[in-house]
């Protein structure tokens, strides 16, 4: 029997991993892609300080570092049911079961599905799939494309696409539905781009965020927005514009857009088609944690954290024996923030089994997650600390152990 089975070979688990070996522990990484990496596989973008972050460089020094520590990586298994042992955990998994006294469950996110009429045709995509089959496949996605859905994932990844020769037509709204929600809304997408107007590479941009404080303010700000928009990286952002229908026949032909009003709904008269091979829907990211549910962990529904996370205290620890829980199943965040919250899920994990003794050590962990945290450039939702915050009570309410 492992001392430690880590399901998931991205940031979170791969830190998790190399800080248990390190301890002392044996453990063994599963997941059901071929390479490990997760999504740091398909992340390339430029940092404030002009430094470039190249997720494939850091996830093969992930990999690296955890298989010269002694951890054992099995990439291309799926795991399909958790239960509960008098041990620990049986994990049931496509080449076995696996028992283990310790588990950390760090299966990330996933995107979230955004129906558009006509998306079933043969070229349209969500975002992140263009990302992979960009960064990591090496695949062109089309020649000129439009992404349907603005949030800060989907600029930095049309960036991406960009960088890769790439023709962005523009990037615009969903239809406002039940399902879209805000993200079909002007006013609320113009908030939430406020949140990060300062990376913005036009100067002018960044000087009228600032003006832009105020509530009244937004709203005449998306009144007077431009029909064409505001570019960065020569990529149109049109906030006014919405998609009405993904058009072709056998494939992506074209959009059908329209003008809307500041609450989303279309303006009559101003519908067209503009061409494209390529559609791109990004309806953002949500915790992948259907195998804590299956586990029996305690959920909470946090917006701020990106949907329904396992609840967990500080230490990355459920109210289940032997049960652990780092990165975006918790809440998503950056690749930064999933890494150091890996290295505390790694380093509670040895404190539990009677490896780590030092006990400075998995507190000066906790800390340093709330410093990435606070130095992170972008954060994928508003209020992230107080979503975290809820989240602590409620486990110090469910007596989630801190010992």
């Amino acid at each position: 029997m492992i001392d430690a089975l880590i399901i998931g070979a991205g940031p979170a688990g791969l830190s998790a991993a190399i800080a248990c070996a390190k301890q002392g522990l044996s453990v063994r990484v599963v997941d059901e892609f071929y390479r490990a990496g997760g999504r740091l596989l398909g992340q390339l973008h430029q940092e404030p300080d002009g430094t470039w972050w190249n997720g494939i460089d850091e996830a093969t020094r992930l990999d690296r570092e955890a298989r010269a520590v002694g951890v054992e990586i099995e990439c291309g298994v799926s795991v399909y049911n958790v239960v509960p042992s008098p041990t620990g955990w049986i994990v049931s998994t496509t080449t076995g079961e696996i028992e283990t006294p310790q588990l950390l469950i760090a299966t990330g996110a996933s995107e979230t599905a955004v129906p558009v009429p006509g998306w079933t045709l043969p070229g349209t995509m969500s975002i992140g799939a263009a990302q992979v089959m960009t960064n990591v496949q090496r695949v062109r996605v089309g020649e000129r494309g439009v992404v349907i859905g603005v949030n800060i994932l989907s600029v930095a990844i049309a960036r991406e696409l960009q960088l890769a020769g790439i023709k962005i037509d523009r990037m615009i709204l969903p239809p406002v539905s039940t399902v879209t929600g805000n993200a079909g809304v002007p006013e609320e997408v113009m908030r939430s781009l406020l949140r990060v107007a300062h990376l913005a590479p036009s100067p002018i941009i960044r000087w009228g965020s600032q003006l832009m404080k105020s509530t009244w303010m937004q709203r005449l700000g998306v009144s007077l927005y431009p029909p064409q928009g505001f570019s960065m990286w020569n990529i149109p952002i049109q906030l006014r514009t919405a998609a009405l229908e993904i058009v072709g026949t056998s494939q992506v032909e074209g959009v059908r857009i329209a003008r809307i009003t500041p609450d989303g709904q279309p303006v009559a008269g101003t519908e067209q088609i503009i061409p494209a091979d390529f559609v791109c829907i990004a309806g953002g990211l949500s915790p992948l944690a259907e195998l804590a549910a299956i586990a029996g962990c305690p959920f909470a529904y946090v917006p701020s954290l990106g949907g329904h996370v396992p609840i967990h205290n500080d230490q990355m620890q459920t109210s289940l024996p032997g049960l652990f829980v780092a990165g975006n199943i918790t809440g998503v965040e950056s690749a930064k923030v999933a890494m150091a919250q890996g290295t505390v899920a790694g380093l509670s994990m040895s404190y539990s089994r009677g490896a780590l003794s030092d006990r400075e050590l998995l507190e000066n962990a906790i800390q340093q997650v709330s410093s990435v945290r606070q130095r992170a450039t972008i954060q994928f939702h508003p209020d992230i600390v107080e979503g975290r915050a809820l989240v602590g009570n409620l486990a110090l309410a469910g007596s989630v152990n801190q010992s």
